[in-house]
C-alpha cells in the first residue's frame, strides 16, 4: 500500500486550542441528584457512546469530550474534576490517544478502575517513518495509530472488554450489562459486514483516501483502502503542517489519481478547500465531512458511533464512483 511519509509532530504548544471548547457533561444532568449505580467517567465521544449503550440506564456517565472536540486535547473543568474525583471508573480508548488525561486525573483525586478499551489490540502506523518511540503503561506504542474506533472489528472487542469490566464491578446489573453488550456487538458485526459490501462496491484501484490527519490506517487494513496522505502528516489532530508536506500531499493526489478530499467534522476545511484547489480535486466538508476523533452533535448522522461509520462509508463509497451503499440490514435501522 502506497502511503506518503508520515512525521508526528509534537503538539504541545498547541493542544489546547482545539480542547477550549470540550466541557463535561454527565447523563444525569448538571444539578441533578445522580442515582444508585455505578460513577462512570468515559473520555471519547465513541468511548461514551460505546460505554453508555453497554451500561445501560442505571450508570451515572460523565463523558469528558464533547461532539466537536478533538480526542488529543483536553481543558478540564471544576464539574469534570469533580466527577473524576467521584467516579468508580474510568473507560479511556487508550492506545496512546489521551496524553492528556494523566494530569488531569491527578488533578482530579481519581481513584477508581481505569479500563482501557485498547488491552489486548495490536496497534497499526507507520512506526518505521519514527526515528524514536516508546511504549505507555499498557505497552502500546505512541507511534501507533490509536483510531481503532475506524475499523469495526475493534470496537466489537472494545465493547467486550468494557462489557465484562463494567460486570465485574457492578455484579447486580452484571445480566443486563452482558446482555446489552451481546446486543451491541451483534450490531457492530451487522455494521462490519455492512461496510465491506459497501466497500466491495469500488474497484480496489479507487479506493484512494485523503483526509484532514493520519487517522485511518485500521480502516484501511480492514477493506483494502490506500491511504494517500493526509493534510496534517501526523496522528494528532493539532499538529501543524510544512510547505514542504503540501507539496508532497499534492503531488500524491496527483500521482495517484485521487478523486477527492475529506475534511474532517472536528476541523475547519481551510486547507482541505486549499488544497483541493491546487490538486484539482473535490474536497467533502461541512455536512459531508467524515466523523473521525468526535461524533456528532444530537440529531446528526453521526450522533452515535454505528451512526458516524455509516455516515462515513455511504460518503467514500459515493465520491469514490460507488454509487449508492446497500441498504443497510434490519438491525441496523
Amino acid at each position: 500500500m502506497h502511503s506518503t511519509r508520515r512525521t508526528l509532530l509534537s503538539a504541545l504548544g498547541i493542544a489546547g486550542a482545539l480542547a477550549l471548547t470540550a466541557t463535561a457533561c454527565s447523563s444525569a444532568g448538571e444539578g441533578e441528584d445522580a442515582g444508585e449505580g455505578l460513577s462512570i467517567v468515559a473520555t471519547t465521544t465513541q468511548i461514551g457512546d460505546v460505554t453508555r449503550t453497554i451500561a445501560g440506564d442505571d450508570v451515572n456517565l460523565t463523558q469528558l469530550l464533547q461532539p466537536g472536540a478533538s480526542a488529543h486535547g483536553f481543558d478540564p473543568t471544576p464539574a469534570s474534576l469533580q466527577a473524576l474525583g467521584q467516579a468508580d471508573a474510568i473507560v479511556l480508548n487508550g492506545a496512546g490517544l489521551e496524553d492528556w488525561l494523566a494530569p488531569v486525573l491527578e488533578s482530579s483525586g481519581f481513584d477508581g478502575v481505569m479500563i482501557d478499551a485498547s488491552e489486548g489490540l495490536a496497534l497499526s502506523g507507520d512506526l518505521e517513518d519514527h526515528d524514536d518511540h516508546g511504549e505507555d503503561d499498557h505497552g502500546h506504542d505512541h507511534d501507533a495509530d490509536p483510531h481503532l474506533w475506524t475499523d469495526p472489528a475493534n470496537v466489537i472487542a472494545m465493547a467486550e472488554t468494557i462489557g465484562d469490566q463494567l460486570a465485574q464491578l457492578d455484579e447486580g446489573s452484571a445480566a443486563t450489562i452482558s446482555e446489552n453488550t451481546d446486543d451491541y456487538v451483534e450490531q457492530l458485526e451487522a455494521l462490519q459486514h455492512w461496510m465491506g459490501e459497501a466497500f466491495e462496491q469500488v474497484p480496489v484501484e479507487d479506493r484512494l483516501l485523503v483526509t484532514s490527519h493520519d487517522s485511518f490506517h485500521y480502516l484501511a487494513e480492514a477493506y483494502d483502502i490506500e491511504v494517500v496522505g493526509s493534510l496534517l502528516p501526523s496522528f494528532d489532530d493539532n499538529a501543524e503542517v510544512s510547505a514542504a508536506a503540501i507539496d508532497r500531499l499534492v503531488a500524491d493526489i496527483r500521482g495517484t489519481g485521487a478523486r477527492a478530499i475529506f475534511s474532517e467534522s472536528q476541523l475547519p476545511a481551510d486547507l482541505a478547500n486549499t488544497i483541493a484547489a491546487e490538486a484539482d480535486v473535490e474536497v467533502y466538508s461541512g455536512e459531508e465531512s467524515l466523523f473521525t476523533d468526535s461524533l456528532g452533535a444530537e440529531g446528526s448522522p453521526g450522533e452515535t458511533y454505528i451512526g458516524s461509520q455509516i455516515h462515513n462509508t455511504r460518503l467514500m463509497v459515493e465520491a469514490w464512483g460507488g454509487g449508492e451503499a446497500p441498504e443497510l440490514p434490519d438491525v441496523l435501522q
